[in-house]
């Protein structure tokens, strides 16, 4: 455990994000989504069990045996109940049937744009980051998007990213800290994690936040389901 004797902080977010999905009718997860694996399973296994799974590698509603270390292991193809394209997921975002998506980048904004693209110095690119894929097209057209990343800090929570990798239905942006939902065009902090405070947040984050609540922490039922299924911690492992 990194943050709390009781739970760690890929714990914390994890369950955040299961919780959500708790009225989704269905969710999308891409590549390098090793927490969004675990929450849509755990969400799956405790809250809702028709929600619809859909996967990068082209599987809807896998059932894996254990957790894999790449999100394009055979376990999110393992027993899945039919397959789908990804050419047919965005159509299906683009019609407005996709519920709930998750993305990441390395910065986000107050308004819930991000950047996966690059960081400028001038007219010279000083960092080139991996792209958004079909990020654009998903934030725009997605009913709901779950923002997750792994680092709090004012170089990845900013007022206005540099460049607009995508912009559009963000609904909630979860950190190992904190959670945020977006409210009237903007970013607001939702509640703050058992493990931080307020002044840590606000430290850490490039934009001004007001007060919130302490989140609810993980329950024994989350906390032992997820130990079961992972008992080498493979969870923890984007941390």
């Amino acid at each position: 455990m990194d943050s709390h004797d009781e739970f760690s902080r890929a714990e914390m977010m994890i369950v955040t994000m299961a919780r959500l999905l708790e009225d989704a009718e269905n969710v999308f997860m891409g590549v390098a989504s090793n927490l969004p694996f675990f929450s849509i399973w755990l969400a799956k296994e405790l809250y809702n069990k028709d929600l619809t799974w859909l996967n990068i590698p082209g599987r809807v509603n896998p059932k894996p045996a254990l957790p894999p270390r790449s999100t394009v292991d055979f376990e999110v193809f393992r027993n899945a109940s039919a397959s789908i394209t990804l050419s047919q997921i965005f159509d299906m975002s683009a019609r407005g049937e996709l519920d709930v998506a998750f993305l990441s980048g390395v910065q986000v904004d107050k308004y819930g744009n991000f950047n996966l693209s690059h960081i400028s110095d001038g007219n010279r690119i000083k960092v080139q980051f991996t792209g958004g894929a079909g990020s654009a097209l998903l934030c725009a057209n997605t009913k709901r998007v779950i923002f997750w990343r792994t680092r709090h800090d004012r170089r990845s929570f900013v007022e206005k990213c540099s460049v607009y990798t995508a912009t559009g239905n963000i609904y909630s942006v979860v950190s190992p800290i904190s959670e945020f939902k977006k409210k009237d065009g903007i970013l607001a902090l939702e509640s703050i994690f058992p493990y931080s405070s307020y002044d840590e947040v606000a430290k850490r984050t490039g934009f001004p936040v007001e007060p919130a609540p302490i989140a609810l922490p993980p329950t024994e039922d989350e906390l032992t389901l997820l130990r079961d299924f992972d008992p080498e911690g493979i969870r923890e492992i984007e941390f």
